[in-house]
């Protein structure tokens, strides 16, 4: 973990920023594509710690990169746990 964290202070406050804004899209498309698939509640979760994300990117991007990186941790493990659980991503989510 230090290891990241020392990368995470490597970079620009915007380059943080940047990936903070990244985790939070794709955290918005898992949760839109477990919503298809009709989980209700990984989709809340998603969809509110993307809404968290953004919101904060800035803040998070400027504070203690230790906390920055736990909040990347967090979401990445969020996104995995959807991928685990769902390997193939959907080609189209058209619902007739």
């Amino acid at each position: 973990m230090e290891e990241k964290t020392n990368l995470i202070k490597d970079l620009s406050i915007e380059e943080r920023e940047e990936i903070f804004v990244d985790i939070a899209r794709t955290l918005e498309d898992t949760a839109r594509e477990a919503l298809v698939e009709g989980n209700r509640q990984f989709a809340a979760v998603s969809t509110n710690m993307a809404e968290a994300i953004r919101v904060n990117a800035d803040e998070l991007a400027r504070e203690d990169p230790e906390n920055a990186e736990r909040v990347l941790q967090e979401a990445t493990a969020v996104i995995l746990q959807f991928e685990a659980v769902h390997p193939y991503r959907m080609v189209s989510m058209a619902v007739h």
